[in-house]
């Protein structure tokens, strides 16, 4: 059995208590330059990479961007370790996972573009007479781009009944935004433990070591992963220091590690093949670290909402959570929105979003509650799509009682958290989110059909008003 140590460092102002549902402890912000130690003295005074550390400790060096980047998009960490990740015994290529995708160039004949609304019912966790882990039951749905360009995103599922044991994935080819829906995630790091629950958002960078491991049982949850990017969070602008997602509730891992020396396997994704290495240690063995290239997690509770507080909509930036910037300055190559409590006050004003034609992309999930006249399926765990430019908006109901209601202030998605992925590039779909999962339903354009066209109710009224200003009527060779 390994041997655990967990860090001491965190306790003080600004580490998070452990409770019932999550037993580690946290370092707060967002960007910061942390430090952690599992046991006192570790980590190298003044220096990053003494001729010899404490303990024997090996110094292992891990960057995030390019050496030369600009401070404040400066990515690295120093970790301090038992054993360095060069101590293994090669790599083997694994067999395809025929439901992972990376590359969603129209060149890929398994991806496909679709011109209108799609939408998925709820995917299905595998049966207990399967075991699927983590990595093993991740289901690509969308993306765009390429990991080889580092440009581009893929949208993935993981659908997962198996914890991982002596195991880890290493993802080479982006950062990954995981959103569990069912089913806490009990994530081991190479910077510690991050306890995962449905409604919180976890962020895992490329190149960092991972575990997971399933305490509540069959899991299910959505993935964004981002080629050649990082997440960041939005500039504020006019509403200036504070709002949206505050650096604040932003929760980075303190050091801990293993005392194991058993066989372990790790699982790298690079372009998006699958290769195994084998070694005779632990991965999780970083007895101290320090750095701004680091794990971490956010409560999207905690996310502070802002609107209209007298009439008309602000655009959906008011949800964005995080975005990631492209290689086209002003243009993100994506933000994770969401939508979640908070109240409705606009006066004379319809408050559903409007029918819309966007440049972007969107991708949309559930993680829990009930999102109205979004589709006829819009459950938690499944998801619809919309291509730019593709027309969209709610039901006619959802319009009618828009139309026809009183505006009193009102609170709205009581009990509910929706999120989109939204990109400024377009997406192809996959061969299984087309063909294979057998989940996907189209919108249903009937939803739509009583939207009719009113104007023409009101032609007698129209050519009195004509006639009042000293214009033709409607239909008139003057007017025509």
């Amino acid at each position: 059995m390994p041997l655990n140590a967990s860090g001491a460092s965190a306790k003080g102002a600004f580490a998070t208590t452990p409770h019932d549902k999550d037993p580690y402890q946290y370092q707060v912000g967002f960007g910061n330059a942390f430090a952690s130690e599992a046991l006192p003295g570790t980590l190298p005074h003044a220096q990053n990479s003494p001729q010899r550390n404490k303990y024997d400790l090996y110094t292992e060096g891990m960057t995030g961007s390019s050496f030369v980047a600009p401070r404040h998009e400066n990515l690295h960490s120093w970790l301090y370790r038992i054993r360095p990740s060069v101590a293994h015994q090669g790599f083997t290529r694994l067999p395809d996972n025929p439901d992972l995708e990376s590359c969603f160039l129209p060149l890929n004949p398994k991806v496909h573009f679709s011109p209108t609304q799609l939408a998925w019912h709820p995917f299905d966790i595998p049966p207990d007479s399967e075991k699927v882990d983590w990595i093993d039951g991740l289901k690509t749905i969308a993306g765009n781009g390429d990991p080889t360009l580092h440009e581009g995103l893929a949208i993935h599922m993981y659908l997962a009944n198996t914890s991982m044991e002596n195991k880890a994935f290493c993802n080479n080819d982006g950062d990954m935004l995981i959103l569990p829906q069912q089913g806490r995630l009990d994530i081991q790091t190479e910077y510690g433990k991050l306890m995962v629950r449905s409604g919180e958002l976890c962020v895992i960078q490329r190149g960092i070591k991972f575990k997971v491991v399933l305490p509540d049982g069959p899991s299910r949850g959505y993935i964004q992963e981002i080629y050649g990017s990082h997440y960041i969070l939005p500039e504020l602008g006019p509403l200036g220091g504070n709002g949206l997602a505050n650096p604040r509730d932003f929760e980075h891992p303190v050091a801990t590690f293993d005392l194991d020396q058993s066989p372990w396997k790790i699982v790298y994704k690079v372009g998006g093949q699958l290769h195994s290495c084998a070694q005779e240690h632990t991965p999780f063995d970083v007895v101290a670290w320090h750095g701004n290239y680091v794990p971490y997690k956010y409560a999207l509770e905690k996310f502070v909402n802002v609107g209209s507080i007298s009439k008309d909509h602000i655009d959906p930036s008011i949800f964005c959570v995080l975005t990631a910037k492209s290689k086209q300055d002003g243009v993100p190559l994506a933000d994770f929105l969401i939508f979640s409590p908070r109240w409705d006050v606009a006066t004379g004003t319809f408050r559903p979003p409007y029918y819309h034609r966007n440049s972007s992309t969107e991708f949309m999930g559930l993680l829990y509650g009930i999102y109205g006249g979004r589709s006829d399926g819009f459950q938690p765990g499944g998801a619809s799509f919309e291509t730019g430019f593709c027309p969209h908006g709610v039901s006619y109901e959802e319009f009618k009682k828009a139309t026809e209601g009183e505006l009193l202030p009102m609170r709205i998605h009581e009990g509910t958290i929706a999120f989109m992925f939204e990109s400024s590039m377009m997406f192809t779909i996959t061969d299984y989110a087309m063909k294979r999962s057998g989940k996907l339903h189209m919108h249903e354009p009937k939803m739509w059909d009583d939207l009719k066209g009113q104007f023409v109710n009101h032609i007698d009224q129209i050519n009195a008003d004509l006639k009042a200003a000293g214009l033709p009527p409607l239909g008139s060779e003057k007017q025509q």
